[in-house]
């Protein structure tokens, strides 16, 4: 298993991008978290194989329709080792 750190800016809170992130990881089968950076920026930490991690920043780039992705930046993996599920940190 793999992680990785993403930091997701540009419009990407008040726009459904937490939950939408939760459905795509949860479709890809990793485990992980997302929550609402206090810079405006949405964070996202994820556990999985290769190729869904690739999936998922692939579509965090993309985003979901109401969003304005900037940018998206790696950035350190810091999942807890117990995760189990992938969800909404508030």
């Amino acid at each position: 298993m793999a992680e990785a750190g993403y930091r997701v800016t540009g419009r990407v809170q008040g726009v459904g991008f937490r939950w939408w992130t939760r459905a795509q990881a949860a479709r890809l089968g990793l485990v992980g978290t997302v929550r609402n950076a206090e810079d405006g920026s949405v964070e996202v930490q994820a556990r999985g194989s290769d190729y869904a991690l690739a999936e998922l920043e692939r579509l965090l780039v993309e985003g979901p329709p109401h969003a304005a992705v900037a940018r998206v930046d790696r950035i350190p993996a810091s999942l807890s080792s117990t995760a189990a599920a992938f969800e909404i940190v508030r």
